[in-house]
């Protein structure tokens, strides 16, 4: 049995290995890999991506990436395209091909049946030279020099390869279609993820209380409103306007302050001009506000700039935002 030592010996230079490898990448990118990626931009159809063993499971999560950045694809397991799957396959359609070998029976089979179709072939391959390198259009060189199983058999380096090209290519078409961070949002609606992107401070606040006071609210009633909206603070609000905010916190700072507190009023104890975040900002835009700030809650503005409401830390939590 291994002592830990060895163990975590093994995962560093597992590390090492693939992140040098990852590096060397860069080395291999050349004029194929832009005109890859034209084509593919310039392109009608879809991209289907195929590939066998792990280098379909590699094909499945470049596809995965294309789809949530705004290029069309699908993948189609080289072994089913040879048994019907072909049929998936448009006119207009660009095929990348994923093989460490490029020399797999598969797709000797396969490469021939998609070049009778007429479709660009892209090949994403570790060797060049073979079959499907020099069958393909586009070849895009995924070479690595060892796979990380010390066996040099299991795929690991060269997988890791596959998918950081497959990382590049959607990364420059991305780039190419000036693909926003509203265009994501529309692709990724669900999660905490999905929030960040479209959630806003109005959604956030449609069923918070709103808590408010005036300038001479006396100090008990201005704690009765902090009590029962449960936000913990109040604006002070003087013909509309925000002119500031009670928390919490300046509330026990008062009572540590002062033993007569029956002459005070709200303007007394305020936090004069606070923070305010406008109603139509993104709900990541109020986490980072807070964040920055070092606070728990935050005044809202309608674009009047009328007081809508708060928005506190518990509400982006709530979300899954934070």
């Amino acid at each position: 049995m291994k002592n830990t030592n060895t163990i975590i010996e093994n995962a560093k230079q597992t590390i090492e290995l693939e992140s040098n490898a990852i590096a060397n990448l860069k080395n291999l990118i050349n004029s194929d890999f832009e005109a890859s990626v034209k084509y593919i931009f310039n392109s009608k159809g879809r991209v289907i991506i195929t590939g066998i063993g792990k280098s379909a499971i590699i094909a499945s999560k470049i596809v995965a990436t294309m789809n949530s950045t705004g290029t069309p694809a699908i993948f189609m397991h080289a072994a089913d395209a040879i048994h019907g799957d072909l049929g998936n396959i448009q006119s207009e359609d660009t095929v990348i091909c994923i093989s460490k070998s490029g020399n797999t029976p598969e797709i000797k089979v396969l490469v021939p049946l998609i070049q009778n179709y007429g479709n660009k072939l892209i090949a994403l391959t570790g060797n060049p030279e073979s079959f499907l390198g020099t069958h393909a259009d586009f070849t895009l060189n995924c070479h690595v020099e060892k796979e990380a199983c010390p066996n040099n058999l299991a795929p690991t380096t060269s997988t890791t390869a596959q998918l950081v090209m497959g990382d590049a290519l959607a990364v420059c078409l991305l780039e190419m279609k000036e693909f926003s961070s509203n265009d994501f949002a529309k692709y990724h609606p669900g999660g905490a993820l999905g929030k960040k992107l479209y959630l806003r401070v109005n959604d956030l606040i449609a069923n918070n209380e709103l808590p408010l006071v005036h300038p001479e609210t006396s100090i008990k009633d201005t704690i009765i409103e902090i009590s029962n909206k449960r936000m913990g603070a109040t604006a002070v609000i003087d013909n509309a306007t925000i002119i500031g905010m009670i928390t919490d916190g300046d509330i026990r700072r008062m009572l540590e302050n002062n033993t007569a507190i029956d002459t005070l009023t709200a303007k007394d104890i305020m936090s004069a001009n606070p923070k305010t975040l406008d109603a139509n900002a993104m709900a990541i835009d109020a986490l980072n506000t807070l964040e920055d700030h070092g606070i728990t809650q935050i005044l809202v503005e309608d674009s009047d700039k009328k007081y809508v409401g708060i928005v506190h830390l518990h509400d982006l939590i709530k979300e899954g935002i934070f």
